[in-house]
């Protein structure tokens, strides 16, 4: 129960974002972070400014007005509310109410009913002026209570709604260039990412180079001092392999060419001592016999060593030459150890053209026929066809060596063109008669043929393994 928990838990993950992504990501939420920031600290500092500059003129307005309803109700003149409130429809006022004598004189809706009650008590009961803002008939309005000795109180209403027009034009404006500068912020996160990953991938590819042979891959020097670590470590690291490898390579050539005259002598006293077969007893015949097969694989041993320390050291050098596929495969299997093997040739394979080392190649079906009679049961049999479709012009071909073993195994199937593969499930297919180095050598020239090699199982369903070589093709009709 707990098994399909966990793997429900690992599948509900979130996949881990690259390195672009999150510095994308970074970027664009600082981005955001800031936009909003500024819009927000813009528009409060904005609102604070401006609601402060009309409750300022609220106050300077108001207070001139109360002045002028004080003069004309104060006591020494015939006092008369109708005079005060002409005197201010003169100078536009048309939001106010005067308190006299208990009564209110104002224009609707600026009643008493609007006016808070603290605000009203604070100026009518207490003798004090204040300002407060409230919501009149649904809008915000400052109003602004002045006490008038001997008289009552003067109020005055100022509305908010070109306050809030101005902040409503300025939330839109703040929220456009927050969503631009977002965008120039994704910009740049872009451009950055880009420009940050570029050394890794600069890197990466450096590696890849090396790892498909080409130690001599370097990364150029920068100014950059962060960046200038990695490039130096990796080309030290870089300079180490190659030297490694250069001295093993070196050391297989040396021992293979030391062994090749000991061998040679071994060879030459072999077929001296085949030669006097009959006259040995049996035991020395059987001898005779372990002693020929050991020096036919120590031979080749020694040569699949010499041909690999070519490899290393970049001194193989191809004679390529055009090649009719289906006649030249016939004829790589009239020279190998088994030239009975069948071959299978699609109609259109028949005018494939490939363009090759034709010894190299030849040893390659060889090696492929050799693995599969020694490690894959039975005959081996050999399929040609192209891969494209016969609406498609012709672009590469496959060369299949079938066997009827017992397969390869799927976590095998890269081990097996390994270096002295041996042991373990990859030793099942090379044995003990092999060294490990046939398969190697194979996926070597068919690589330096701008090819591939694979294994896989067979198509029909039955038991064995399929060893696959794909090249570039030609029409011979093009």
């Amino acid at each position: 129960m707990a098994g399909p928990i966990r793997r429900l838990i690992s599948r509900s993950r979130p996949a881990a974002l690259g390195l672009r992504r999150r510095i994308l990501l970074i970027i664009t939420l600082g981005s955001i972070a800031l936009s909003l920031f500024l819009a927000t600290t813009t528009f409060g500092l904005t609102r604070s400014n401006l609601v402060t500059e009309r409750d300022e003129a609220a106050i300077s307005s108001s207070q001139r007005n109360a002045l002028a309803v004080y003069r004309d109700l104060r006591p020494t003149l015939p006092p008369e509310p109708a005079a005060a409130r002409r005197s201010l429809t003169n100078v536009g006022v048309e939001r106010y109410m005067i308190w006299y004598k208990d009564s209110q004189y104002g224009t609707t809706p600026y009643t008493r009913d609007n006016i808070p009650a603290e605000l009203f008590d604070r100026v009518v009961n207490d003798g004090e002026s204040a300002r407060q803002i409230a919501n009149v008939a649904g809008e915000p309005n400052i109003i602004v209570g002045w006490f008038v000795p001997d008289v009552g109180a003067y109020f005055e209403f100022f509305p908010l709604d070109d306050v809030d027009s101005n902040l409503s034009n300025l939330r839109f404006a703040l929220v456009l260039a927050a969503l631009i500068t977002t965008g120039l912020g994704v910009l740049v996160g872009v451009f950055a990412a880009r420009r940050a990953v570029r050394p890794l991938g600069t890197a990466a590819q450096a590696a890849s180079a090396i790892a498909g042979g080409r130690l001599d891959t370097r990364l150029e020097g920068t100014e950059d001092p962060d960046l200038r670590v990695l490039t130096e470590s990796f080309n030290d690291m870089a300079e180490a392999l190659e030297q490694r490898v250069e001295r093993d390579a070196r050391f297989a050539s040396d021992v293979s060419h030391e062994l090749r005259s000991p061998l040679m002598t071994l060879a030459a006293s072999v077929e001296v001592m085949e030669a006097r077969r009959d006259d040995m007893p049996e035991r020395a015949q059987s001898a005779l016999d372990l002693l020929s097969s050991d020096v036919v694989r120590f031979s080749g041993l020694v040569e699949d060593l010499l041909e690999i320390s070519r490899f290393d050291a970049g001194a193989i050098r191809l004679n390529m030459e055009e090649l009719l596929a289906a006649e030249f495969v016939r004829q790589a299997v009239a020279v190998s150890s088994h030239p009975a093997t069948p071959v299978s040739v699609s109609e259109r394979a028949e005018t494939a053209l490939i363009r090759g080392d034709k010894r190299r190649l030849a040893r390659v079906i060889a090696n492929l026929i050799d693995n599969a009679r020694a490690y894959g049961g039975g005959e081996p049999e050999i399929t040609m066809e192209i891969n494209n479709l016969d609406s498609e012009p012709m672009s590469h071909l496959t060369i299949a060596v079938e066997d009827r073993g017992e397969g390869v195994a799927e976590s095998e199937r890269a081990l097996i063109f390994e270096r002295f593969a041996r042991g373990g499930g990859a030793g099942r297919r090379t044995g003990s008669e092999g060294a490990g180095l046939g398969l190697s050598l194979a996926d070597e020239h068919v690589r330096m043929h701008g090819g591939r090699v694979w294994v896989e199982d067979r198509l029909d369903g039955q038991s064995g393994a399929r060893f696959v070589i794909e090249l570039m093709a030609t029409d011979l009709d093009d």
